[in-house]
Formats: C-alpha cells, sequence, structure tokens
C-alpha cells in the first residue's frame, strides 16, 4: 500500500511537469501567432554613434570619428561626407561620441578611431602617436585652472579648505577639475576624506553647484561666459599653461590629401562655436598647393 502512495505521488508529479511544459508552448504558440514579426522593431535605448553615407556607396572602408558630444559628432561627420577627399577613399563616415573622458581610453588605445579629440597626455600615455602615427591636426590654446568662489577669493592653505563643501569632476583624467585640485591637497598635506567633496560630471554641473550654493568652491578653467555668474576677484589659480585638447588624425599611410581636408573642416567648424576658446582653433600644418609641412608644436 505504501509503494502504491509512493508511485501515485511521483506519477502526479509527472503529469504536473508535463501540464506546465504544455502550458508554456501553448502561450509561446498564441504569442508568435499575435506578433507580426515584420512589424516588430526593437527601440535602441542609448544612441551613441551617428553614421552617414558619402557618394561612393560601394566603398566599404568607415572613417571612424570619437568626439566628446553628440552635437561635435553629429557636425563633423555630416560636414565629412560631403568631402571629395573623404569619398574618394571612404564609403562612409562614423562618428561615435561619450560624455566621460575615460570612455575615449580604447578607441586610443587600441587605435580604433581615425580622427579623434582627446589631451595630449592620453596620447602619451597610451604611446598612441608612435603605435598608430596619430598626429595633431587642430588644437586649443593653453589654459589656466582656477579654483572659483562665489563669495570671496579661494586661499591655498589647508585650514581654508577644511569644512568647505569642494566640488570636483569626477572623472579622473581632468587636469583642472580632478588631478591638479587633488595634487593640491596632497601638497597641503590633506586627507581627502577628511574633506567635503561633491563631484559632478562636467564643467557646467560644477558652475550650476556652485551658483545654486550647493559647493563653495570649484576647481575648474574660467571662461568668459563666467563673469555673468561669478565674480573675476574670486578665482585663484591653480597651474597656468595646461595644453588643451587636440584633433589627432591617424595617419599610417602619408595621406596629407585627407589631412589638410580634414583639418579644414575642423576650423570651419570651431568658427561655428558660441564659446571663445573654441573659436581660436589653430592648425598644426600648411596645406599649400602641393607642399604639406608641420608648422610647429606650440599650442
Amino acid at each position: 500500500m505504501f509503494c502504491l502512495n509512493i508511485k501515485c505521488v511521483i506519477y502526479n508529479k509527472i503529469l504536473l511537469i508535463v501540464f506546465l511544459y504544455l502550458l508554456i508552448v501553448l502561450v509561446w504558440v498564441c504569442g508568435q501567432l499575435s506578433v507580426d514579426s515584420s512589424e516588430l522593431r526593437f527601440v535602441k535605448l542609448i544612441e551613441t554613434s551617428i553614421e552617414c553615407q558619402t557618394s561612393a556607396i560601394k566603398n566599404e572602408n568607415q572613417l571612424i570619428i570619437f568626439a566628446p558630444s553628440k552635437k561635435i559628432a553629429g557636425t563633423l561627420a555630416h560636414s565629412l561626407c560631403t568631402d571629395d577627399v573623404v569619398a574618394k577613399q571612404y564609403g562612409s563616415v562614423v562618428s561615435y561620441w561619450r560624455y566621460n573622458t575615460t570612455e575615449s581610453f580604447e578607441f586610443v588605445g587600441k587605435g580604433i578611431a581615425d580622427l579623434i579629440l582627446t589631451k595630449n597626455n592620453i596620447m602619451e600615455a597610451f604611446k598612441a602617436e608612435t603605435t598608430y602615427n596619430y598626429q595633431p591636426v587642430v588644437g586649443f590654446s593653453d589654459y589656466t585652472a582656477f579654483f572659483i568662489s562665489a563669495k570671496e577669493k579661494p586661499k591655498i592653505a589647508k585650514e581654508y579648505f577644511l569644512g568647505k563643501r569642494i566640488g570636483l569632476l569626477d572623472y579622473p583624467t581632468s587636469r583642472s577639475g580632478h588631478i591638479l585640485p587633488k595634487q593640491i591637497f596632497k601638497e597641503l598635506d590633506i586627507n581627502l576624506e577628511n574633506l567635503n567633496i561633491v563631484y559632478a560630471s562636467s564643467h557646467d554641473a560644477l558652475r550650476d553647484l556652485l551658483a545654486n550654493g550647493k559647493v563653495d568652491i570649484i576647481a575648474s578653467f574660467w571662461q568668459e561666459s563666467d563673469a555673468k555668474r561669478f565674480s573675476k576677484n574670486y578665482i585663484t589659480p591653480l597651474k597656468n599653461n595646461i595644453a588643451g585638447t587636440r584633433w589627432y588624425l591617424k595617419m599610417p599611410h602619408n595621406n596629407t590629401d585627407l589631412l589638410c581636408s580634414v583639418q579644414a573642416h575642423l576650423l570651419a567648424m570651431s568658427q561655428e562655436q558660441s564659446l571663445h576658446y573654441y573659436k581660436g582653433a589653430q592648425s598644426f600644418w600648411q596645406c599649400d598647393n602641393d607642399v604639406v609641412t608641420f608648422k610647429r608644436d606650440e599650442i
């Protein structure tokens, strides 16, 4: 009798499993019949690239760009797609963007990008100029990093920073917003754990924190538009002559036609920028007639 009960239990469990399996299959079949797969589309939740075609639609070669923002990525891609020199060498232009500088490491370190805006210290860290023959094309002038306050001129002193709410950038490659202020704190023998540091994702976000009274000091650069929100009397320099960012073109070949064409587009795009700093882009190459020469490395 006991054995029969066990057999009944096992038999009932098997029936239950079979029933559940058939139910799952039935639900799946109903779902397939009720949905037209030809109309099924998956939404791209995070868009991080723009692609456009040149006139050479049969050419499978792609010009890869890496830019710091969607606006720059889109503007530059569409500009280069209409260029005759680019069309002679590429069938399309793909422009990627990331807002965090650290995300450019892979594009530089692995030589993925043909054209990239980055800092020379990142190029040097990955030895990308020698490994992939990246050449500077257009650069922005040196700048000064500051501590900026809304109510007083910041002091470079240990006792001054203790108790203050300090705004810094949350990515470690920013010199003005992260590296230099932390170097100052180290020189003053201040333990970072004893500071009230508030991190922001961009220089604009830092300025908003300061303007809204969320922090007492921020570390950043000074731009003309800042005079509308803050007093220039309340800034203290951290370091002068910090090298600005540069556009680099990967040149495995002596492709001077592409270099000069890209440089012209970058200079034209810089004139459309709202900030005076970005309008002051300077070229590294002299493109006159058939002679292309490197001008300088002083930007």
